[in-house]
Parts: structure tokens; C-alpha cells; sequence
């Protein structure tokens, strides 16, 4: 069968009430943005619902697309009908069960009528549509509660809308409804995760990677450049600012005790992402942090390296398991590129026995004979941007 439109449902989105027109026009640009490929896809919208007009462009390709886009609770292929001839309507509904693969053995019609000048009610449609069904068919039975088939039939003032299929959207609000993030994007699994949570929850995000070459090596660089073009499937493209962080690294381990270590270049870090933030509109830093995961991801050392800034930090998994965050890698498709053998600068140096309870005044006190400024300015100036497309493999540079 060949389906000519595509209803769009929101989810919560249908709860935001005076706000609603503006994540409504957030998920419609996003649509587009992931629907760039198709020009012939039309985005029509009406009260309470959103409908695409195929106009020829292929089905599949454009459902594996929408399955990605956040703020979709789920969408229909729908059959498009003009007339309100009630035969001619039965007789639609009949072959879009026909089409079902396989047949179905129960089935249940649900008619809306927005369209009050119908003249049949939806109860009556219902028992017109199923009764006709029944006729035409064989082996076929009616089970409201639980059918294998949900037909639906909408009547509105501009045709007839018929489907019998709902696929799962990813749900969420519409990246970039609620903001800004940075993302402190590692190579490992966890923070590609929180960049996704993050995403599902309207935020559009920029990634933060600290690399240490040649402590670290190019092909980890471009492991986190792979992981960014995977978000982007999600997000419709992103930024990636590459942090120099080789000096740093070098005068922590000169002139820090080697337990703090860690809790110190995690300071760094948060401070140096922080002025990226400022520098780039970002209300908030994202991070893959799991409580109690590793010795930086205590509750002494979250309050003891957040202790050197005032943004906001979001943990999106910070109260899962890595059972739970690993089974939304696979899910998104990040797990088989964080679990590629190439290290970054989070675990060249690790300590022997990293303090899990440090204090911020002990830091403090350790950071004294480094130029905190300074280390930090060279390493904002020394950031490498890059635009990360998901239509395509190359990166562009920007300044």
C-alpha cells in the first residue's frame, strides 16, 4: 500500500497548554531539518494534530528518520481519503485492514469526529465500519480490549484519515525547547548516554572533549567525533569543541600529589567548561557522572569539584547502574564505538589509589603552585570547534 500521509502525535507535548504553540513550532523545524533529504515532504498542521503529506517521497526512508526526532510520541501511516461518502469511506477501511501483514485475527475500530457536520456520530461510525468489516472478511473477530489491529478512522473537515499501524517515537520534548547544555563528552560509555537524555528532555547540547596527545591518540580524538555524528541522528547536528589539555595533565602530575590528581583535572575540566558555556549561550554542563561509579564520582568528589563553579550541572544517569546505561547504548547505538580500545585523558593517568573522599579546601591547597588562570585561558584559546553533520562524514571546522 501506498500511504500518502503520516499522523504525528505528541505525548506530553499535548500538556504544555500556553506554551504549547512554541514547542510545536520547535518540533515542526526539527521535523524539517530531519526530513531535509525528502523536499517533497509537506508539514501540515492543524488543531491538536501534525500530519506530513508524503507527495510521492518513500515511506520507509522517512519513518527510520521521524523514529529519531524527540517530542514524537508516535506516528501512523495514514491513508488519505477526501470523500465523506460512507461507502466510499467503509470501502477504504476495508483495504487498509487487507493490507495489514500479516492478517490479523481481532481488530477494534475507534472513529474520531472532529468534523461535527458529519452526520454519523463516532459510535455509530464505529459499528458501520466494524459490521462492514466483518462482512468482507473471514476469520476475523472484534476485540475492544486488547486487538491485534487498532484501526483508526478521523473525520475532519478537510477528508478522512485512516491507519492501522503506530510506530514508537522516542518521545521527550523537541531538542532546543529548553535550552543549551555542554556536554563533557569522554570516548568511554556513559556520557554519550547523558547527551542523549539530555537531548530527550529539549535541551540541545555541544560536546566537550579533552585531548591529550600524544598522551591520547588521533583515533581517540576521532572516536569521540564518531560518537558526536551518532547524537546527531538525534539532534540534527552539533557542535564539538576539542580542548587541549596535554599541558595541564603535565602540570598536575609535576606538582599535585598523585591521589588528587584525578579530582583536580576534573576541576579543570569543569572550569574550563564553564567558560565555554559562557563564551557559547549554554545555561547548564552535562555530564555522564553515575554516583559511586568511579573514585571522581563520589558525592565528596561531585561536591569537591563542582566546588570551583557556579553553572548548573546535569547528571542524567547519575542514578543508574552500567547494566541500565549500557542497554540505552545499544539501544541509541553508541555502545560498539565507546567500547573501542582507544583511551582518553580521563584514564592515561589514573593513580593507584585516587582519594574518593577529597575536601575542596585540600584541593585548594594542591592547585597552589599551578597557574589556574592562565592554564585555563590558553586552554579556551587553544579549543578546536567543529560542526558535526549527521548527513555527511566530514567535519567543518569554525572559529
Amino acid at each position: 500500500m501506498q500511504y500518502e500521509h503520516i499522523l504525528i502525535r505528541y505525548g506530553e507535548l499535548a500538556l504544555k497548554k500556553r506554551n504549547r504553540k512554541e514547542f510545536e513550532t520547535q518540533l515542526v523545524r526539527n521535523i524539517k531539518k530531519a526530513l531535509k533529504d525528502y523536499p517533497g515532504v509537506q508539514v501540515i498542521r492543524t488543531f491538536g494534530r501534525l500530519y506530513l503529506a508524503l507527495n510521492g517521497e518513500p515511506y520507509s526512508e522517512i519513518e527510520s528518520r521521524l523514529e529519531k526526532v524527540f517530542g514524537i510520541h508516535s506516528f501512523s501511516p495514514t491513508r488519505f481519503l477526501q470523500s465523506f461518502e460512507l461507502e466510499d469511506i467503509q470501502n477504504a477501511a476495508l483495504q487498509v485492514m487487507k493490507d495489514v501483514t500479516p492478517f490479523p485475527k481481532t481488530f477494534k475500530v475507534a472513529v474520531k469526529r472532529p468534523n461535527k457536520q458529519f452526520p454519523h456520530r463516532s459510535m455509530e461510525m464505529n459499528n458501520l465500519m466494524g459490521g462492514f468489516i466483518l462482512r468482507n472478511t473471514e476469520d476475523l473477530r472484534v476485540d475492544v480490549h486488547n486487538p491485534e489491529v487498532l484501526l483508526s478512522i478521523e473525520i475532519r473537515t478537510d477528508g478522512v484519515f485512516l491507519s492501522s499501524r503506530s510506530v514508537a517515537g522516542m518521545g521527550g520534548l523537541p531538542t532546543g525547547s529548553s535550552g543549551k547544555a555542554m556536554l563533557m563528552l569522554s570516548g568511554g560509555i556513559d556520557s554519550p548516554v547523558a547527551g542523549w537524555m539530555t537531548m530527550k528532555r529539549g535541551v540541545r547540547i555541544e560536546g566537550v572533549h579533552f585531548h591529550s596527545y600524544p598522551f591520547t591518540s588521533e583515533r581517540a580524538k576521532q572516536k569521540v567525533v564518531d560518537l558526536s555524528r551518532i547524537l546527531t541522528q538525534y539532534s540534527g547536528g552539533m557542535k564539538l569543541h576539542v580542548v587541549p589539555f596535554t599541558e595541564i595533565q603535565t602540570q598536575i602530575r609535576q606538582h599535585c600529589p598523585e591521589h588528587y590528581t584525578i579530582t583536580i583535572m576534573r576541576r579543570f575540566m569543569m572550569r574550563i567548561t564553564e567558560r565555554l558555556a559562557q563564551k557559547h549561550g549554554a545555561l547548564a554542563i552535562a555530564t555522564g557522572e553515575s554516583l559511586g561509579q568511579v573514585a571522581s564520582q563520589t558525592m565528596e568528589s561531585m561536591y569537591t569539584i563542582n566546588s570551583v563553579i557556579d553553572t548548573p550541572v546535569l547528571r542524567p544517569v547519575v542514578a543508574m547502574d552500567k547494566e541500565e546505561i549500557m542497554k540505552i547504548a545499544h539501544r541509541i547505538g553508541t555502545y560498539e564505538t565507546s567500547i573501542l580500545p582507544f583511551e582518553d585523558c580521563c584514564t592515561v593517568f589514573v593513580p593507584k589509589s585516587p582519594v574518593t573522599k577529597p575536601k575542596p579546601e585540600l584541593a585548594e591547597q594542591f592547585e597552589a603552585p599551578l597557574d589556574v588562570e592562565q592554564l585555563v585561558e590558553d586552554a579556551v584559546n587553544g579549543v578546536e570547534s567543529i560542526w558535526i553533520d549527521p548527513s555527511t562524514e566530514e567535519e567543518n571546522e569554525f572559529f
